[in-house]
């Protein structure tokens, strides 16, 4: 089933000067209504709100897209709920690596980082090597050296383990690295903003796959898949199947749709994740264009999401038939 949601109508005038926008995601995958308990929909969509706060209350004050989107994917990193810092998945190592990405709309620079073990927050990590560094992309032993340079905050490698994930990995282990349950597959987070200034940026982290070898990375810290944004077009953060993300080049093609064939950025969203799913791949990405419109787009049946602006009140959802 492909379920393609808009939590703003494509016809909608532009935004009013002094006018805010921003949208969020943690996670695509197998989340059907009755998979999870009240209680855990209800912390589910408390962290989002919180997320969503952290955002809002820099673009309020008229702060950057860029802090914002920062600001928002923190608290989720440090939201165990989450497949991205603290609640990361497993290697077949049995570590925690984890990837990010950082976008600023404004200049197109952007940061990103891959394989890190001790950075509490691999996003301000990811905007370190956009602001501090001649590079966009580091990795491994490198990254983390470079975030100790950069003076971030350090943690034990423990810090990022929590008993549901690390069962996960041992049932992962015990069927000789059968494919792990689905129902929470893909927590990656993710957020993108349009401030009152008109620019745009996106932000993407994730802790990766339960069991992956070799040092895999996914789409989460690669620039044009995972990740985009470009003032007056579009941002973007995907989640979801990496491997099938990167070879669509998803979130540069999503910017290209509506750049170069004028498709409004639902219908860019939708036709994305259309590709995606005609190789194989699942999953689902978070859009927001110049004038402020949101678009959801997946074919899982759930993906954590929401939003807020200075026009519209909060709003979350988990399920593909949310509106």
């Amino acid at each position: 089933m492909i379920a393609f949601l808009c939590m703003a109508p494509l016809g909608a005038p532009a935004l009013a000067a002094g006018s805010w926008q921003l949208a969020l995601h943690g996670g695509a995958g197998v989340v059907e209504r009755g998979a999870l308990t009240p209680q855990l929909d209800a912390a589910y969509r408390a962290s989002l709100d919180r997320a969503l706060e952290a955002g809002a209350a820099v673009l309020r004050r008229g702060g950057a897209s860029l802090d914002a989107v920062e600001a928002a994917v923190r608290v989720l990193e440090d939201d165990p709920l989450f497949n991205a810092g603290k609640g990361a998945e497993f290697t077949a190592e049995g570590r925690n690596e984890l990837d990010a990405s950082i976008m600023d709309g404004s200049n197109r620079k952007a940061g990103a980082v891959a394989g890190v073990t001790r950075t509490r927050n691999p996003v301000s990590l990811a905007r370190a090597v956009m602001e501090q560094s001649a590079h966009v992309l580091l990795s491994g032993p490198g990254a983390d050296a470079f975030s100790v340079q950069q003076g971030l905050e350090q943690v034990e490698p423990g810090y990022f383990r929590t008993e549901e994930r690390w069962q996960q990995f041992l049932q992962w282990r015990d069927k000789r690295g059968a494919p792990p349950d689905r129902t929470h597959a893909y927590g990656t987070v993710g957020a993108v903003a349009l401030d009152q200034a008109g620019h745009l940026a996106a932000a993407t982290s994730t802790g990766g796959l339960t069991g992956k070898r070799w040092g895999r990375v996914g789409d989460s810290p690669i620039i044009g898949a995972g990740t985009y944004a470009e003032d007056g077009v579009c941002a973007v953060s995907a989640t979801g199947t990496g491997e099938f993300f990167i070879r669509a080049s998803a979130a540069r093609q999503l910017r290209d749709r509506m750049a170069w064939h004028r498709e409004r950025v639902q219908a860019a969203a939708d036709n994305t994740i259309r590709d995606i799913a005609g190789s194989g791949g699942d999953g689902g990405l978070i859009a927001l264009d110049a004038r402020g419109r949101v678009a959801f787009a997946m074919n899982s049946p759930g993906m954590y999401r929401g939003s807020v602006g200075s026009g519209n009140p909060a709003r979350t959802a988990i399920y593909a038939d949310e509106k």
